[in-house]
Formats: C-alpha cells, sequence, structure tokens
C-alpha cells in the first residue's frame, strides 16, 4: 500500500526533491521541484514510480564557501519563491515589480468583497500593471476562475502581451478576425467564453446584439475595461449608435452584483459632470446619485475610486506622506517636464496657389449645394473639409483627396452624411475605433467636377519634395536638430498618404544607395494603419534593432494616430513633432504621452508643433485649442478633456470663415466674426467649467481610503520576504563576477551595468539563451542591466522577478545544492569567516520555512503551500544558544573577512557545529509558529473590510524547517577580549 504524504512534505522521485502540494490525492502526487517554479510540477503515480520521503540534507562540511555565499545563497533562494506566504498571494509571481504606489489600487479592492473599482490615474502612471496586479491576486486566491479584458482592437495584442509577460496569464483573443477560428475549435452547445477561461475581448466586435447576449451570458467573474469613458456620454449630448450599444453591454455585464469590475480610463470626466455619474453608476448604482459634497458620498467614492496626478505619486512614503523617515521613499522617474517648441512655415507660391484654387473650389460647391437641400449642404461641408484638411497635411494626401469621392456623397439623408462624413474628417478625443480612421478622405461629390479635381490633383503632385513642399523642408530642418541634440523623435500625421510620403522623402534607400537628408546612420520606418496592431509592434522592434546600440544611430518613426493611444513607446523615443495638427488637443495629449510616461529615460520630453503661417487654418487651431489645452495642463498638472461638440464648434466657424473668404475675398477678421466669437465663447465657457470640476473634483476625491503608512507597512513586509531592489544589485553583480562574466559600468549615475556572459558556465549560459536570445549569448553580446524596472526589450531589470535574474538565481541555487556541479559555484551552504564583525563565535542559519494556508473565498477554501526564508543568528554553542534579533542577522551578511581562515581548521569547526544542530530545533519551531501567527495577523490586516472573507482563514508552519545554509562567524584575534576563548 502506497504510503500518504501531506502537503508540504518533502519526497524524492525522479532523482531530485520535490514538495507535495494541496492538490495531491492518496494515488497522485502533485509536485514541485524543490526550489523550483510552478512551470515545472508534475503529477506521480506512487503505485507507477518510485516515491519515497525525503529529508533534506545537512550541508557538507569540507563543502566551504567565502563570505559571500550566505548572501547570494538567500538571495538565489528567494527569488525562486513563486508562492508568497502573505497576504498578496501572486507578487513572487509576477514578472513585474509593482511600485509602492500601484499597490494602493490593490489594497484598495482587497477589501471588498465583490471588488467594483474606477481606476483613473494619469497617463503613463501605469493603471495597466494596477489593472493587472488586481487581476492576478483575485486569481491566485481563488476569488474570480476567470477574466475578460474589454479593450479598442488596437490595443487587444498588448493587453495579451502585457497580461502574458508581466502577470503569467495567459489569454486568448477574441476579436473578429480570430472568432471564426475559435468557434470551430468549439463542441456542439459550446460558449467562446466557456471554453477559454481568460480572454481578451473588442469592445466594438463584443457590443453587437448577436454576439453580446452570449458574452454577458458566459461572462467571466472578472472584467477589466479599457478606456472606459468611451462607454458612457452625458445626458445632454447627442449619443452615437456605437456609443449606446457599448454603454448597454457595460450595464448588462455590471447588473450582476457579484461580478468583479475594474473600469480603467485617464479622463473619467471627459468635460462633463453627468458622463462621470454615468461610468460611477456602472461601479456602483448608488455613486450615480449620492451627494459627492457629503462627507458619506466622499466616502462612498473613496472606496471605489483612485485618481492620482504624476505628481502625487512622483516622490511617495516619505515624511511628506506622513510617515517618520524617507527609509521606505520611493522615487519614480516621470520625464519632469514637456519642451513645447511652436515652429512655422510658409507655403511656397505655387503651393499657395493651389490652396486658393483648392479654397475656391470648395466654396462654390458650398455655397451651391445649400440651395438644393439639407443632405447636399452637409455631403458638400464634409467635402470641403476633407479637402482642406489633406491640403494642408501635403501634397500627396492632397492629391489622393482630390481623385477620391466623397465617403458622405451616397449619403441619403443629411444625418448619414454627417454619421459618414464626420469620423474621417474630425478628431473626437472619445473615439476608441481609431482603426480605419488614417485614410485620406475623398473630396468628390459630382460627376461633373471630375476634370476640375483631376487637374488640381496633378497639380498636387507636382509640388511634391522640399522644393517646392516648404512643410517638408521645415520638418527636415527640425529633425536634423532634434537628432543632433541625441533626440529620437516620432512624427505623427493625420493621414496615411502624409506618413508614407514623409518616410519615402526622408529615409535611406539601400537599394538605390540614395542617402536621405537626415543621415547615414538615421533609420526611418513608417507606421499607419495599413499594418494589423502586432506588424505595427513589429515594424517599431525592427526599426529599434535596426539602429542598433551604435550612440551615433537614430531613430525616426513616421506614425498617423493608430499610435496616437495605447502603444508605448518610451523606450525607443524621447521626442514628439506634430506634423499635422489635431483639430481636438485631447489627441495631442495622447500622441505625446505615448513617449512622456513612466520608464522614460529622458528628464524632458521635447514637443515640436509644426504649423502653417499662412494657410488659414493652422494657426487659428493652435490659438485657440491647442495653447488653451497646454495652459490648463500646466495649470492643473492633468489634462483636462475639451468637449467634443465645442472643439467641432470653433473648428467649423473657421472652416466657414475660410471659405467666405473664398467667396467674398478678404472680409473680417476671424476672430471678430459673430460665428466664430460665439463659438469660441460657448468653448471658452465649457472648458472653463470642466477644468474647474477636474480641480474641484482632484481635491474632493483625492485618494484617501489607504492612507500611506498602511502602503508602508505592506511594502515593508513584502521586502522582508523577496528582497529589495539593492540586495537584487548586489547579488546580481556578485554572482556574474564570480561566474566569470565581464561587466562595465555605463558611466551614468543610475547604477546601470552591462555584462557579457561567454565565458560563464554552460550551464548559466543555457539558461539564459532562451530568455535574452541565443544569438545575444553564442556571439557573447554585452546584456544590459538597468535599475529601472522599466526596461527595453533585450534589457534586464535589477528586480527579482525579471527573467534574467530569475535565470542567474536558479543557476546560483542548483549549483549550491549539487556539490559536484562543473564550474564555479558562487553560494554554498556553508561557511567559516573570521571577522572584526563579532567578539564571540557567532552561527548564522538560512532556513526555510513552509506554510499551510487555508484561504477561504466566495468560491470555497483554498488549500495553499508557501515558503519563506528567514536569517537566525546565535552567539556561542547551539546547546546554549544567545539568539540575536532579526537586525543583528542580517548584519552578518556585510560581515568582511579580516583574517584568513585555515581550511583543515574551518571544516572541524563547522563539523562540531553540524552536529549540535539539533539542539536548536526546538528554538525553529517556535519560530516558525511566530512568523504563522504574523503571517495570519497581516492577512486579516489586509482584508480588515471584508470580514466574511477572513472567516476560516487559518496558517500554520510545517515541521521540521529546513536548515538551508550554515555560517559560523568567528572572532578575528584582535576582537577577542582578554580572557575570553573563541
Amino acid at each position: 500500500m502506497a504510503l500518504t504524504y501531506s502537503a508540504g512534505s518533502l519526497v524524492t522521485a525522479r532523482g531530485r526533491e520535490w514538495v507535495v502540494l494541496p492538490e495531491s490525492e492518496p494515488d497522485l502526487l502533485v509536485l514541485r521541484p524543490l526550489g523550483g517554479s510552478d512551470d515545472d510540477i508534475a503529477a506521480v503515480f506512487p503505485a507507477f514510480e518510485t516515491v519515497r520521503g525525503a529529508e533534506f540534507a545537512p550541508p557538507a562540511p569540507g563543502d566551504l564557501g567565502d563570505q559571500r555565499a550566505a548572501g547570494l545563497l538567500r538571495t538565489a533562494l528567494r527569488v525562486g519563491f513563486r508562492s508568497g506566504a502573505g497576504p498578496f498571494r501572486s507578487l513572487a509571481g509576477i514578472a513585474v515589480e509593482p511600485r509602492a504606489y500601484q499597490l494602493v489600487p490593490l489594497l484598495m479592492a482587497l477589501r471588498q468583497k465583490t471588488v467594483r473599482m474606477l481606476i483613473s490615474d494619469d497617463v503613463g502612471i501605469g493603471k495597466t500593471v494596477e489593472a493587472g496586479l488586481i487581476a492576478s491576486e483575485l486569481l491566485a486566491q481563488g476569488e474570480a476562475t476567470g477574466l475578460a479584458v474589454l479593450c479598442s482592437p488596437a490595443l487587444a495584442e498588448q493587453w495579451q502581451q502585457e497580461l502574458r509577460t508581466k502577470f503569467g496569464i495567459d489569454a486568448e483573443l477574441v476579436l473578429s478576425s480570430t472568432v471564426s477560428r475559435l468557434e470551430r475549435g468549439l463542441d456542439l452547445g459550446q460558449s467562446l467564453f466557456d471554453k477559454y477561461p481568460h480572454v481578451i475581448v473588442s469592445t466594438d466586435f463584443i457590443k453587437s446584439t448577436r454576439h453580446r447576449d452570449d458574452f454577458v451570458r458566459h461572462c467571466p467573474d472578472l472584467v477589466i475595461v479599457d478606456e472606459a469613458h468611451t462607454c458612457v456620454t452625458s445626458d445632454d449630448t447627442k449619443v452615437s449608435t456605437q456609443n449606446q450599444l457599448r454603454h448597454e453591454l457595460l450595464r448588462r455585464v455590471a447588473e450582476d452584483a457579484e461580478r468583479h469590475l475594474l473600469l480603467v480610463t485617464a479622463t473619467p470626466h471627459s468635460g462633463k459632470e453627468s458622463a462621470f455619474r454615468n461610468l460611477l453608476g456602472l461601479v456602483k448604482p448608488e455613486l450615480a446619485r449620492v451627494d459627492l459634497d457629503s462627507e458619506k458620498g466622499r466616502k462612498l467614492l473613496a472606496q471605489h475610486f483612485v485618481a492620482r496626478k504624476r505628481a502625487d505619486v512622483r516622490q511617495y512614503l516619505t515624511k511628506e506622506d506622513g510617515l517618520a523617515d524617507d527609509s521606505l521613499a520611493e522615487r519614480t522617474a516621470f520625464p519632469s517636464d514637456r519642451y513645447f517648441k511652436d515652429e512655422t512655415y510658409k507655403l511656397s507660391p505655387e503651393y499657395r496657389a493651389l490652396l486658393d484654387d483648392a479654397i475656391a473650389y470648395a466654396s462654390e460647391r458650398v455655397e451651391e449645394a445649400d440651395g438644393q437641400g439639407r443632405r447636399e449642404a452637409r455631403i458638400a461641408w464634409w467635402s470641403a473639409i476633407a479637402l482642406l484638411r489633406s491640403m494642408v497635411s501635403s501634397p500627396r494626401a492632397a492629391a489622393q483627396t482630390l481623385r477620391t469621392r466623397s465617403a458622405a456623397a451616397v449619403a441619403a439623408s443629411a444625418e448619414e452624411a454627417d454619421r459618414l462624413g464626420a469620423p474621417l474628417t474630425s478628431d473626437s478625443a472619445d473615439s476608441d475605433a481609431l482603426e480605419g480612421m488614417d485614410v485620406a478622405p475623398g473630396a468628390e461629390t459630382e460627376e461633373n467636377a471630375g476634370s476640375r479635381l483631376a487637374e488640381l490633383a496633378q497639380r498636387a503632385k507636382a509640388l511634391e519634395g522640399p522644393a517646392q513642399d516648404l512643410k517638408l523642408k521645415a520638418l527636415i530642418k527640425h529633425l536634423k536638430a532634434l537628432l543632433a541634440d541625441g533626440y529620437n523623435p516620432i512624427v505623427f500625421c493625420r493621414y496615411i498618404p502624409t506618413a508614407e510620403y514623409l518616410a519615402e522623402h526622408l529615409a535611406n534607400d539601400p537599394e538605390t544607395k540614395k542617402r536621405g537628408p537626415l543621415g547615414a546612420k538615421t533609420v526611418v520606418r513608417a507606421v499607419t494603419g495599413t499594418l494589423s496592431p502586432q506588424q505595427r509592434i513589429d515594424r517599431i522592434e525592427e526599426l529599434a534593432a535596426e539602429a542598433g546600440e551604435d550612440a551615433a544611430a537614430r531613430r525616426v518613426l513616421i506614425a498617423t494616430d493608430c499610435l496616437s493611444e495605447g502603444v508605448n513607446l518610451q523606450h525607443h523615443f524621447d521626442a514628439v513633432l506634430h506634423y499635422d495638427l489635431a483639430w481636438n488637443p485631447t489627441r495631442h495629449d495622447q500622441r505625446e504621452g505615448r513617449v512622456d510616461r513612466y520608464g522614460q529615460k529622458r528628464d524632458e520630453v521635447r514637443v515640436i508643433t509644426l504649423y502653417g503661417d499662412d494657410n488659414g487654418i493652422d494657426g487659428k487651431v493652435l490659438e485657440v485649442l491647442i495653447k488653451k489645452h497646454r495652459q490648463i495642463k500646466k495649470d492643473l498638472g492633468i489634462s483636462v478633456s475639451v468637449p467634443d461638440e465645442m472643439s467641432t464648434g470653433v473648428t467649423d466657424a473657421i472652416v466657414e470663415w475660410l471659405l467666405l473668404r473664398g467667396r467674398q475675398g478678404q472680409q473680417e477678421a476671424l476672430f471678430e466674426s459673430d460665428s466664430f466669437q460665439q463659438s469660441f465663447a460657448d468653448l471658452e465657457q465649457d472648458w472653463n467649467s470642466a477644468a474647474d470640476r477636474e480641480k474641484a473634483s482632484r481635491s474632493r476625491f483625492a485618494q484617501r481610503s489607504i492612507h500611506p503608512e498602511e502602503v508602508a507597512r505592506e511594502v515593508t513586509a513584502v521586502r522582508e520576504a523577496l528582497g529589495g531592489a539593492g540586495e537584487i544589485d548586489t547579488f546580481v553583480r556578485e554572482s556574474l563576477n564570480a561566474l566569470g562574466a565581464v561587466l562595465r559600468d555605463s558611466g551614468d549615475s543610475g547604477g546601470d551595468f552591462t555584462a557579457q556572459v561567454g565565458g560563464t558556465p554552460v550551464g548559466l549560459r543555457d539558461a539564459l539563451a532562451p530568455v535574452v536570445g541565443a544569438e545575444t549569448v553564442e556571439r557573447d553580446r554585452p546584456i544590459a542591466f538597468r535599475s529601472s524596472p522599466a526596461v527595453g526589450r533585450g534589457e534586464a531589470a535589477l528586480v527579482r522577478t525579471d527573467p534574467v535574474v530569475g535565470a542567474l538565481a536558479s543557476h546560483v541555487l542548483s549549483a549550491a545544492l549539487d556539490t559536484q556541479a562543473d564550474g564555479a559555484r558562487p553560494a554554498r551552504r556553508c561557511g567559516v569567516v573570521t571577522t572584526d564583525a563579532v567578539t564571540t563565535r557567532t552561527t548564522l542559519l538560512l532556513v526555510r520555512y513552509r506554510f499551510h494556508l487555508t484561504l477561504p473565498s466566495r468560491n470555497g477554501e483554498k488549500q495553499v503551500v508557501a515558503e519563506d526564508a528567514r536569517l537566525l543568528a546565535f552567539e556561542g554553542a547551539p546547546r546554549n544558544a544567545v539568539w540575536l534579533p532579526q537586525q543583528r542577522a542580517v548584519e552578518l551578511l556585510d560581515a568582511q573577512a579580516t583574517e584568513n581562515t585555515a581550511a583543515a581548521s574551518g571544516e572541524r569547526t563547522m563539523t562540531r557545529i553540524l552536529d549540535q544542530l539539533g539542539e536548536v530545533t526546538p528554538y525553529l519551531e517556535s519560530y516558525g509558529d511566530e512568523l504563522a501567527a504574523e503571517l495570519d495577523a497581516s492577512h486579516r490586516r489586509v482584508r480588515t473590510a471584508s470580514g466574511e472573507i477572513v472567516r476560516g482563514l487559518s496558517v500554520t508552519a510545517q515541521k521540521p524547517a529546513d536548515i538551508l545554509g550554515t555560517y559560523v562567524y568567528l572572532p578575528a584575534t584582535a576582537s577577542v577580549p582578554a580572557g575570553v576563548s573563541a
């Protein structure tokens, strides 16, 4: 009959040692390798394979390490933990080290039985990480069994990548392009959302009535909604069908009071109080009605809403936050500011003549259509805007528009003309359907205008190149200046033909050996809506790879607004040049936010806005909309959206004035016209009101439900269990040095360095190859190690969750446990050090504890085995041990050898200590019980507001604990007081 092994016990099978997991049955053992990760879990049938109980072997007294051995082994062990015993079950297993401020939404979530949150931190602070932390924690605790992320299709693959690489959550993409393939694999009557527990779903695909009902019926119990503000509207605004469908989808998802719901947006207000209320109503219905000026209302909102500016978190856990000192202070390296510069250009005489003729044509069409009916007037209006916008964009966009039929021309009514014409010519701040919006719009609306438009198109084509296109000439000048200053810019355009035109004139052509105007070492690429979302990311990575690590190489990305939302580009680019002005300034803020965010290495991000001084449009848009937006952001520290209808009213007035001038010659100045003054007054009033509301709400609704002291307490506990950044830095440097790597400091003040691992043991090289790339290892290329957790592809972060650090720690730990391992072994399980850091013989123990946790949740109890590593130290002999405080034990890791210790003497000393270690077992067990009690209290503290969740919680220590390492510190001769024997 097979033996029964309890969860947490050690067994030997298949030539190695394993920990028995709670999922085991008497006839089937579920095992995790000792020191291994969840990826290595295996199932073993004791009836068919040899399984026997295992005791953790004591260290070999002759296998002595040096003064670094204890610290390296301790860190290697802790880095390998993938199942923390503390209240944050997921933190040990995710591949990102969250900033302390990013723990605030997680702490808020864990105090709710059903998590309902609106996360509205500013652009670039890390809302995706905050939502991912909550999701991974709820899944790890068993509070949620499945996850759905609703987002724009353009961001779906980025969400998939973030969840997989940072949180270990494999989610299936449910998009219009993937659903047919996924449905072919379903059983009869099975739903997609039953087969795939974790999904990332296109909001616009799933909102249709055909797909919505199936999704709502089988929706997972945890839903994240990205850009949630696009799913609600204000009560006094005309609602589009698309918004109605999105709102109805979310309303039905939120109806289930047991479903966890995380709404994520940087712009919860969008300029309208009622839109904000409607958003809050999805989180909790009473929030849509409660008086937020009352103390009761603010307290209720504070439980579910977090919205912080960069200034709130740039320095966190400091004395200014109410803490006693700055020992836990965390400084996050956001760029300090954006440097704005508005640069002008003038049209060449030929381009001026073409624009005047185009305005004259558009004016005639609008005037003629005004007498034909409202439908014809709206078609002509959208055609005129399309023509004007493409004309000031580029000659190629102008030619494309002049040859293309207007999308609005097929409209059967004025309303349909607006629906077809507006998306291609306006820049709505709330549109999450950017796909397809960068095509050049058409201007042709009638058959008999073909020859006239063709003639204009031919003239536009002839203006290509910097000789006649002075806007392109100005761009080249400003790009050269940015590149000379070491910047790598993104140039944003409105239309695909413009982006392709710029790339053609700026890039070097290796086939024809033609050299572009920006230099031989400048790599230029264009990314537009002609590429799929994944192809866009691939092209950006290709651009970065082609530019390489050469300090003289530069990158220039030409992009349309398909990249203005969601895609993070701060690792490769650090400047933005607006080649085409957006007619809603929020779009500019979104463009700039791609590089001005956490992880940007530049302290100053440069922004250049190029505008036409004499084209009649750009200067007015810049003066009225964009500069006003900048000023409000400067005053408040956050972006406030201009209401779409107000922005459109101003731009309409500008176009009307321009067309009127085209018909009647130079008339009154724009700023004196009645229509413009009225539109601008309405805009000014609405925008100022929105800014005042935003300022008041940031003050009224500042995050107060979690005090920094509470965050500091949990950060301290996490760092004690898992290690901090300084420990990892020391571990990586000392381990790589000992293993034969070549390290070089980067020369900056940030502590970054590179390592070449060609000379390290083959086992380490094999472990690193899948992480950094086989070619990097084989060709002995430098691997960059960064002190910032926000790193680019191919770089390693000096945090415990980085895959490179994990591979190194796994190698160091395996080598320490295997005395027969080939090559250098930086960590050892025992050591004898003679030092002046002690005055009497002191023994340091590295002890691994295993804990059984019973974690109750609304889905039933979950049994978990978790690990912890502690340093314990005592003076004297084990039988009469005088135990030292925990801090003193940690300090011994820094003790330096001041005298050599003879190998034979060290082995004799270690043998005596190891033979007597059984005497300390009672203390180790009582200390384990103390740790279990502390963990129990910690779990209850974090869930203090969820009484039902903590009932049934229990934490017990597995006995005996494993003594992984034993290190003896002998006092140096000069350190021994007279009459005292060592």
